[in-house]
């Protein structure tokens, strides 16, 4: 059984930075895609950047590109958001996801191709 466990949510001002970490445990083989969702009140869940574990291949939301940084550490058990520069329209809950699959999943991200999912963490940048 595949979990995932957020951490590293926060209060920051405009401008400002905040790494969000996913504690990844249960899944087995390289053929697996992880990454992070947000949901703002009254909007959609949007996919922000996944990975695909296999290659390494990213996909990042144009919102974020150049901002923010999705990366795993070596033994592959713990997923990361580097999130810089930060503004009010981040103001979100993170969701860590996951899901067996690679091109797809990592083109395309939906959350309702995602199976397995975090809490969520909660993120809220003043301006």
């Amino acid at each position: 059984q595949v979990q995932l466990v957020e951490s590293g949510g926060g209060s920051v001002q405009a401008g400002g930075s905040l790494r969000l970490s996913c504690a990844a445990s249960g899944y087995t083989g390289s053929r697996f895609s992880m990454g992070w969702f947000r949901q703002a009140p009254g909007k959609e869940r949007e996919g922000v950047a996944i990975i695909y574990i296999g290659d390494g291949t990213t996909y990042y939301a144009d919102s974020v590109k150049g901002r923010f940084t999705i990366s795993q550490d070596n033994a592959k058990t713990t997923l990361y958001l580097q999130m810089n520069s930060l503004k009010p329209e981040d103001t979100a809950m993170y969701y860590c996801a996951a899901e067996y699959g690679g091109s797809r999943l990592v083109r395309s991200p939906r959350a309702r191709d995602f199976g397995y999912w975090g809490q969520g963490t909660q993120v809220t940048v003043s301006s």
